[in-house]
């Protein structure tokens, strides 16, 4: 059962101030002790841009990584043979052909290949980020409440504002991202309901390019300073970096960055410009789920990683950001308390 929260929390504690940032609670390390012989070996097919994108991929790679050294788990990392249904449906058969069980698909477009692979294979366990559109015994899917972490950071782009404008930039135009834009459009206008936000996209499906270019991704930025915003929000995967490389080239402008803590991530001119991100915990997601698969869960469903369970929350590496702490702490609390419910479409 969900926490009630308390009206009391409504009065924050100085100490309150480092919660959505502390590490999860401590997990008993598993073993493979009480499983018999059984070796456990996981699958894990990246997105396109594959492990070193600084964003979503590395997220689920950080799982995997704890996943090895807690868990004692052997792992198999591919990226997608070809961005098709095919060429993924290939790299998930090559894993579950492997011996590779759970198998894990980062990300949206694995849909149509999970659907596939999944039949092919019954007794192996498919886990995919961010959809649930496939049911099955054998597939469990793991989504996040990206509204409500993009919600807290609006709020940190509308006190650090100057000009009362802030952009957002999304990879490709979809519900998914489309999520994230309309917490952040709703956490900004929290604090100023006049405040001016523009969203811009860099591409529409069929068309998924706009995750992996970051010379759009600049592009689209410049655009927005151009027109005066100064806080730019990316949620486009491997673009962000080029709304960085845009944001460090203009004085006195902020980014936000997202999935990853990118702060802590950047260098050069870059990393001093980088406000703070909003944290999209798919490293726990991934983590929770092979530990769960060693305890003995093999079954599909759904599992939802929200602001209550640390899903999702704020980075706070980045010292620029302590003015607006109590801030975003209060907006985390009416949150949690159920005061504000936070829109998923803009």
């Amino acid at each position: 059962m969900r926490k009630k929260i308390t009206a009391g929390l409504a009065v924050l504690a100085v100490a309150a101030l480092s919660a959505c940032t502390a590490a999860p609670a401590a997990v008993s390390t598993q073993t493979l002790t009480g499983l018999g012989s059984e070796s456990i070996r996981v699958g894990i097919a990246y997105d396109s841009a594959g492990r070193g994108d600084k964003s979503f991929n590395d997220a689920a790679g950080t799982g995997l990584d704890r996943a090895r050294k807690e868990l004692l788990v052997e792992a198999t990392e591919v990226t997608a043979k070809a961005e098709t249904d095919e060429g993924r449906a290939e790299s998930l058969r090559e894993l579950a052909q492997g011996g590779n069980n759970p198998v894990i698909a980062v990300g949206f477009l694995y849909a149509g290949a999970v659907g596939t692979v999944a039949k092919e294979f019954p007794d192996t366990l498919f886990a995919i980020i961010d959809d649930s559109s496939v049911e099955a015994k054998n597939v469990v899917s793991l989504l996040f409440s990206e509204e409500q972490g993009s919600y807290l950071v609006g709020v940190a782009a509308a006190l650090a504002s100057k000009n009362g404008r802030v952009g957002f930039v999304g990879g490709v135009d979809v519900p998914l991202i489309n999520k994230f834009e309309a917490g952040y459009a709703a956490g900004a206008r929290s604090v100023d309901p006049g405040i001016r936000v523009e969203a811009r996209y860099l591409s529409s499906p069929p068309d998924f390019s706009g995750f992996g270019s970051p010379d759009k991704g600049r592009a689209a930025a410049e655009r927005l300073l151009a027109d005066g915003a100064d806080v730019v929000y990316a949620a486009a995967g491997g673009s962000g970096s080029g709304v960085f490389e845009a944001v460090a080239a203009e004085p006195g402008a902020w980014a936000i960055g997202v999935d990853s803590d990118q702060y802590a991530g950047a260098s050069g001119a870059v990393k001093p410009r980088i406000l703070t991100s909003m944290l999209k915990r798919v490293d726990n997601g991934v983590f929770q789920e092979i530990q769960a698969f060693v305890k003995g869960d093999r079954s599909g469903g759904v599992k939802r990683y929200d602001l209550e369970v640390d899903g999702v929350g704020y980075a706070t590496s980045n010292a620029a950001l302590r003015p607006y702490r109590a801030r975003l702490e209060a907006a985390r609390y009416r949150i949690l308390g159920g005061s504000v419910k936070v829109p998923t479409t803009p």
